[in-house]
């Protein structure tokens, strides 16, 4: 039997529009239409990081050469028929729309598109065909091509059924050391989709303009973080513009966020990458996690400086701007100083405690942390 996954664009999610030649004051108009740039303090958390170094699979209907994007985008691959074979070719405009929030560069300070992460490569992989769906093992597919190709991580925003060839490969990637982000879908009353359900996925859920739950969102106890979600502007095909509503975009956001950790942290585990983004997530709704929310909005900078203990040795942490977390196991350019032995330390305290962490992979916050922020 073929099971499908629908690629999440409902209403008017990554429709293409400003066709024809684009003016100075339109690409300018794009950026200053990005709302969540200024919802996230983007500015902020670019003076920190800008994900150099870390390439983002992008799972899709595929990834067009925008002039926004190119720069940033690597030949990727086809896991469904009549493509180009690199990946390079989208015909529904959602993969390049998803790859413009996470890597979009622009064309200077101000003027078109940006990305949360834009030094950071996208991979890009036509794993869905024009009409926003694909099988579950194009999917899987497209999944092993990123763990083979060294991506460090995996944007998903889609999800439906699952088949035993996409769990394998899902937990292939995790098993990987590779940060997978997916949506958990737009239909409210449903259940959180597969691969968003998969325990250590950072399932993503959105939020509006004023950082309410989204209509759209669905809900439950499998949700992580959010993201802004409602009326978000990117790149589309033919060197187009999009404005889409939905969950895709959510989880794009947070893949390039998990991109900025990445990079300033770069021999942090993808779970602690995870953690990172739970523990400093800006808390909505009723205190603590819950099923709207998850544990809450996810935090830029915060989650690139805060002082974050590991998972489950909260007694053991590294300062905030110290670089490569306590959980490394080993410095550049053969370094072994103090930090290097702490580190390996560390690493000897996790291993020795291996099955309990894996165990509590999704727990963000004990009762005895410190309370929650306030709301935005």
């Amino acid at each position: 039997m073929v099971l499908s996954i629908a690629v999440f664009s409902p209403t008017a999610a990554a429709r293409p529009f400003l066709h024809g030649a684009l003016t100075l004051d339109q690409t300018e108009k794009i950026r200053a239409d990005q709302w969540h740039l200024r919802f996230l303090n983007v500015s902020q958390a670019h003076a920190i990081s800008q994900g150099e170094g870390v390439v983002v699979a992008v799972p899709d209907t595929g990834v067009d050469p925008h002039p926004d994007l190119r720069e940033n985008l690597l030949k990727g691959t086809d896991t469904v028929a009549d493509g180009l074979g690199d990946g390079q070719q989208d015909l529904n405009s959602h993969g390049t729309s998803m790859a413009g929030l996470i890597a979009a560069h622009g064309r200077g300070a101000s003027s078109g598109a940006l990305g949360i992460a834009p030094r950071s490569k996208i991979l890009p992989i036509r794993a869905a065909s024009a009409d926003n769906f694909g099988e579950a093992d194009d999917l899987a597919a497209a999944v092993e091509y990123a763990i083979a190709n060294n991506a460090q991580v995996i944007s998903i925003s889609s999800g439906g059924a699952s088949t035993p060839r996409l769990v394998r490969a899902i937990k292939s990637a995790l098993a990987a050391n590779i940060t997978v982000v997916a949506s958990v879908g737009n239909a409210p009353h449903s259940p959180t989709a597969y691969p968003a359900s998969e325990e250590g996925v950072i399932a993503v859920g959105g939020v509006d303009r004023a950082g309410r739950h989204a209509a759209i969102s669905v809900t439950g106890p499998k949700i992580d973080v959010v993201a802004p979600a409602v009326d978000i502007y990117s790149t589309s095909y033919g060197g187009k513009y999009s404005k889409g509503t939905g969950t895709s975009s959510a989880t794009a956001i947070v893949a390039g966020a998990a991109a900025l950790i990445r990079s300033k942290y770069p021999y942090l585990p993808a779970r602690e990458v995870a953690h990172r983004l739970t523990a400093t997530a800006v808390d909505k709704g009723p205190p603590g996690r819950d099923d709207e929310y998850g544990y809450g909005v996810i935090d830029l900078v915060a989650a690139l400086t805060a002082d974050v203990p590991p998972l489950g040795f909260e007694s053991v942490s590294a300062p905030a701007g110290a670089g490569p977390t306590t959980t490394a196991a080993a410095q550049p350019d053969g370094q072994d100083d103090g930090s290097t032995a702490r580190g390996l330390a560390t690493l000897g305290v996790i291993v020795a405690a291996g099955v309990g962490w894996v165990v509590i992979a999704r727990r963000r916050r004990r009762g005895d942390d410190p309370p929650p922020r306030i709301s935005r």
